[in-house]
Formats: structure tokens, sequence, C-alpha cells
């Protein structure tokens, strides 16, 4: 029995939390795999590893952000068809989903292989770390199918209410890639490499899981052959709601690569501290990014129900979900930061004390900050679900101009001090232009109801 859950009817937030649920847990043993890499790389092959992979970091978040954007973004009209009750036009939205994302599976796959050695040069990548940075991203680069499938069936999954069963394959999938490490790291000794080809293999693991499980419990996603025709207004449709969630993921990105850029140029060292902080601010940042998951899904089967005031509602019970978690962990990390890095460093470096002190700096000027992310997830992901996707596309152009300023003016100037302010000088930009923009939306959708 399929677990669709219909988010037209019922209290908005235990529906929503029960939505999110499912998915932080996934989104969590993601990052327990992630931090299991960080953590055999760092303590078993060297701080030197660690900084290779987390010198990648920014170009991963700009083609695996733009992968992410654009799936959720295809899923988007399939939820809106679910919440209309539209099984026809949502087995048509279906198809071209898949069309597309085959498109991009290949494109992306060889842009990013051809580009792989110009891009790590122009990120001023250290030279004692090129070469495992070259490994690590080869290898995660041919892997982009596997990554398109896996987020394009959980999004599938998602857009009709089910977030329980991506969460089980992906609970699968982290058990097996932190068994893959060991194997392959410790009594293989492929160090990156091996770090690289377990996280390929995984995904692609719990892709198929998810495959499978849609042919088998959704007789409704069946395709007859009329539907499986190409039709140039659904193209477009899916290429509006797909390609401008992927450019927004991927703008940000970009920003992101400058201030890493920046980061280069301080060294290896500093490289490997931020990298350290990252994994606490990313693990922290879960539940944020999960509750933007489910606005999306909620405005999406909403919109299609054509219930206003429902999406309203929705939003207001994300903002309160997102002040009191943002307060919460944003005190944890303020005062327990320094301590929770140590899980990613070899304690016998002899530059822990200052990896240390660099990464406490670099979460507690983030971790200040997280109602501004919060506020901007929760209006950016329900302008998403109403397919309005250039306007949150246009508040990653405003995320850019803030870190393209700290990364070309502040850092040549103030170095790290400036850099580790980059992500919330952002938020606030961002912000700038999702509140009033969503308040716009809702007004023009009610003007024409």
């Amino acid at each position: 029995m399929n677990k669709t859950l219909n988010m037209t009817a019922g209290r908005p937030l235990p529906l929503i939390l029960r939505f999110c649920l499912p998915i932080l847990l996934g989104n969590l043993m993601q990052q327990f795999y992630n931090m299991a890499d960080a953590a055999i790389v760092g303590k078993f092959v060297g701080t030197g590893a660690l900084a290779a992979v987390g010198a990648t970091g920014s170009i991963l978040f700009l083609v695996i952000g733009f992968v992410d954007g654009m799936c959720a973004g295809l899923c988007i009209p399939i939820a809106r068809s679910f919440g209309a009750d539209d099984h026809p036009l949502l087995r048509r939205c279906l198809a071209h989903a898949v069309y597309l994302s085959v498109f991009f599976a290949i494109l992306l796959t060889a842009v990013t292989s051809l580009s792989l050695q110009w891009l790590l040069t122009a990120m001023n990548t250290p030279a004692d770390i090129f070469a495992d940075s070259r490994i690590y991203l080869r290898i995660i680069f041919l892997g982009i199918p596997a990554t398109i499938f896996y987020n394009l069936t959980a999004g599938l999954l998602r857009a009709l209410g089910n977030s329980r069963t991506p969460l089980l394959f992906l609970i699968f999938a982290s058990c097996l890639n932190i068994v893959l490490d060991l194997v392959l790291v410790l009594a293989f000794g492929l160090g990156v490499m091996g770090v690289s080809l377990a996280t390929v293999t995984s995904q692609l693991a719990a892709s198929l899981g998810c495959f499978f499980y849609i042919r088998k419990h959704y007789p409704m996603l069946r395709l007859c052959r009329e539907e499986l025709a190409f039709d140039q207004k659904i193209t477009w449709r899916m290429l509006l709601s797909g390609l401008p969630m992927a450019l927004q993921y991927s703008i940000t990105a970009i920003g992101s690569v400058l201030i890493q850029i920046s980061i280069n140029n301080l060294g290896s060292l500093l490289v490997a501290s931020v990298t350290a902080g990252l994994k606490i601010h990313q693990i922290a940042l879960l539940p944020i990014n999960t509750l933007g998951a489910a606005m999306a899904t909620w405005a999406g089967q909403n919109i299609g129900a054509g219930n206003l005031e429902r999406i309203q509602d929705g939003v207001k019970c994300g903002m309160k979900i997102q002040l009191v978690y943002s307060i919460g962990i944003g005190l944890l990390l303020f005062f327990f930061g320094k301590a929770m890095t140590l899980l990613f460093l070899d304690p016998a470096d002899p530059t822990l004390p200052q990896i240390l002190e660099n990464a406490q700096a670099f979460i507690r000027a983030n971790c200040c900050c997280y109602i501004l992310l919060g506020t901007l997830t929760v209006y950016r992901f329900t302008l998403q679900g109403l397919e309005y996707g250039p306007l949150a596309m246009f508040a990653g152009i405003f995320e850019l101009a803030a870190r393209s300023a700290i990364a070309i003016f502040g850092a040549p100037v103030w170095g790290f001090d400036i850099i580790r302010f980059a992500n919330p000088a952002a938020w606030v930009a961002a912000c700038i232009l999702l509140v009033p923009a969503y308040c716009a939306v809702m007004h023009k959708i009610r003007n024409k109801k």
C-alpha cells in the first residue's frame, strides 16, 4: 500500500511536521554517511585528503545543486496535478520529467567531465591537494546520472506526499556507503577514490530501490502510449518549473565558488578549517532544508486544489517552526560547535589548535543568522511550489551579488575575517526580495481567483 499524503485537508502544522520527519531522517542519514566520508578521510588518509575533498565542495554545490534543483522543480507540476486530482495530466508531466532528466544527465556528465581540469585550475586549488581533488570530482561527475535518477524518483514520491519510502531506501544506501568506505579506503587503500566510488554506488542503489517501489505500488503512474507523446506546452511548463529552481541553486553556488577561491588562496590549512566547520553547518541546516521541501509540496498541492488560505496557513506554520529551531540550534553551535569539529580532525595533527579556532569563528558567524536562512527557505520554496520559480531564482542573484562583493572586494583586504560572513550577507540580500515577492504573488493569485 502506498503512503501518499494529501496536504489539501487537515491541520497544517501536524501535516507539515509529518511530511518533514521522514525527509529529515533521510537527510540526516545522508549527512551521516557524508560525515563518515570526511571522518574516514580525515583520520585515516590525512588532513590533506580532507582538504582535497573540501576544496571541491563549491564545485559540487554548483553541479549537484543544479541537479537537485532541477529534479525538485520538475516534480512541482506533478504535485500540483496530484492536488487537482488530474491523474492523466500527472502522468504526462511525469513522462516529460523523464525526458528532460535523461537529456540533462547526458549534457551535465559530458560538460563537467570535459571541464574538470579547467574548473580546479580556475579555483586556484592548492597544488598539494590538486590531484586528489581531481580524482574525487571525476568519479562524482561520472555518477551524475545516478544522482539525477535518485532525485527524480524520490522527488516523485514526495510530490505525491510519500516522504517515508525514500527514507527507507536512503537508510539502506547510507549503510552501504559506510561499509564501502571502510572496505575501499581501509582494506584496499584507495583514499579519496574509494570515498567517491562508495558515494556513487550507494546513490545508485537508492535510486533503483525507489524506481522498483514506484513500479510496484503506484499503478496510477503507469503510462499508456498516448501519454508518452511529446508535448511542447508541457515541456515548456516543466522547464519553467525545473530550470529556474536549478539555476537558483547554481547561481547561489557560483557565489560559493568565488568564496571557495578566496579560501583556497589562503592555503590548505584554512581550507581544512572551513571544511570541518561546513560539515557542522550542513548538519545543523538539515531541518531548515527539509522544511523547504515540505513548503514546496504544500504550496503545489494546495494551489492545485485552489486552497489559497491553506497556503498562507502553511507559511505561518513554517515560519513558527523555523524560528524555534533556528534559535535553538544557533545557541547550541555558538557554545559547542568547536568541540563538534573534532569529529573530522586528527587529534595528533600539530596544526589542530589553529584549525579549531578558525572553524569556531566560521561556525559562530553563520549560526547567529540562521533565522534569516529559515525565512528565505520558507518563502523561496513556497514560491517554487506556486510555480513562480523565476522570482525565487532572482533571489539567488541577490545572494550571488552579496557573496561576489565579499569575495572580490572584501577578501583581498580582510581575508578570513570577512569571508566567514559571506553566507549571512547572502541571506540578508535574498530576504530583501523574497518576502515582498511572496506577498505580491499571493495578491495576484487572489485577484485572479
